[in-house]
C-alpha cells in the first residue's frame, strides 16, 4: 500500500509494521513506542539540566546493547525520561520512504498522544492506548475498538528531537575540538558535577533500599524473569477457575454426576457418572462454548473421564 500527502508538513505516525509512504514535501513523524523506550520518573532534582547526566544509568537495566541518544521533559513533580537509537529510526523512515530530507520534525507518541480519551486503532494488528499516563502499543486482540488514530489534526508540541546522522562519526581535528570544549565545561561545571553523583548515589541508595525492602533480585534481569515465572502461574491459575466455574455451573441431567474432580501438573481431570456414551456431546459443547475443548476422554465401566490441559 502507498498513501499520498500533498498538504505541506503533513503529520503521519510510523511504526515498524507501517506500509511505505510517498510524500511530495516533507512532513512532521511521530514515533509508534515501538521506536524508542520512556519511563516516568519522580526524581530529587530541581531542574532538567540535574536530570539528563542522570538518564543513561536509569536506562541501564533496561535497554539492548547499542549507541543511544537521551531525552528528558518535565511533567507536573514527574519526568518523562527518553532513549532512542537514531541510526535504527533513521533506517526505519528511509525503508518507509522517509528520507531525512523529507522529514520537517520528529516527535515521540508520548507527548503528541498523551491527551487520547481512548484507544485508537493503527491499523488492523495494532491499537495506541494509555496506560497509567504512558502511551503504549498494544495488539488489536487485546483491545477492541473501531477508532482510527488521526493525526493530521493534532496541534503539535514543541518537543520535537533531532536525530543524529553521523552522531558515530568524528574525525581527529573535531575530537581534540570536542575534548578541548568538554574540558572547559569541566572546569565551569565541576562543582555541579560533583552535586549530580551526590544525587546519583543517592538513587542507588533508594534503589538497594527498595529492592532490600521487597526481596527482590539483585538484577532488573532476574526480577524479570520472576515476574514472568509469576506471570505464568497467574495465567494457569486464572484458566483453571474459569473452567472450574464452568463446570460447576454446568447443567446436568437428573440422572448424571461429577464424581471426581482432579488437578495436578496442569491437567484438571473430571469424572462423571451417568453420562450415557454417544451423548456427552452435550457436555463438551457446553464448555466448548466458553473455549474449553478436552484433550482426552475416555468410558471405563460406565464413568466418563475427561481430561483438560491448562
Amino acid at each position: 500500500m502507498i498513501w499520498k500527502f500533498k498538504k505541506q508538513h503533513s503529520t503521519v505516525f510510523v511504526d515498524r509494521d507501517s506500509a511505505v509512504f510517498e510524500v511530495d514535501e516533507s512532513v512532521n513523524v511521530i514515533l509508534s513506542p515501538s521506536l524508542y523506550w520512556v519511563q516516568k520518573r519522580t526524581l530529587p532534582v530541581k531542574s532538567l539540566r540535574e536530570v539528563k547526566p542522570l538518564i543513561e544509568s536509569l536506562f541501564e537495566d533496561i535497554l539492548p546493547d547499542g549507541h543511544y541518544s537521551y531525552s528528558a521533559y518535565k511533567e507536573g513533580d514527574e519526568y518523562l525520561l527518553f532513549a532512542y537509537q537514531d541510526k535504527a529510526i533513521l533506517d526505519i523512515l528511509a525503508q518507509k520512504g522517509l528520507p531525512p530530507s523529507k522529514v520537517n520534525a520528529v516527535y515521540f507518541a508520548q507527548n503528541e498522544l498523551a491527551s487520547l480519551q481512548e484507544p485508537k486503532k493503527i491499523d488492523d494488528e495494532n491499537v495506541i492506548a494509555i496506560k497509567e499516563g504512558i502511551v503504549i502499543l498494544l495488539p488489536a486482540k487485546f483491545i477492541k475498538t473501531d477508532a482510527l488514530l488521526d493525526v493530521n489534526d493534532l496541534s503539535l508540541s514543541k518537543k520535537s528531537i533531532a536525530l543524529k546522522q553521523f552522531g558515530h562519526i568524528v574525525n581527529e581535528k573535531s575530537l581534540y575540538r570536542l575534548i578541548a570544549l568538554l574540558a572547559v565545561i569541566i572546569v565551569l561545571v565541576g562543582s555541579e558535577y560533583i552535586i549530580t553523583l551526590n544525587k546519583a548515589s543517592r538513587l542507588q541508595t533508594q534503589r538497594e533500599e527498595l529492592f532490600s525492602s521487597y526481596n527482590l533480585k539483585p538484577t532488573m534481569f532476574q526480577n524479570k524473569a520472576l515476574l514472568k515465572k509469576y506471570e505464568g502461574i497467574y495465567a494457569s491459575q486464572t484458566k483453571l477457575r474459569t473452567l472450574l466455574a464452568a463446570v460447576l455451573s454446568m447443567h446436568l441431567n437428573p440422572a448424571e454426576r461429577l464424581k471426581v474432580v482432579e488437578y495436578k501438573n496442569k491437567k484438571l481431570k473430571l469424572a462423571y457418572m451417568g453420562v450415557k456414551e454417544g451423548e456427552e456431546g452435550i457436555i463438551k459443547e457446553q464448555l466448548k462454548k466458553r473455549g474449553f475443548v478436552p484433550v482426552k476422554e475416555h468410558f471405563n465401566s460406565g464413568i466418563w473421564y475427561v481430561e483438560f490441559q491448562l
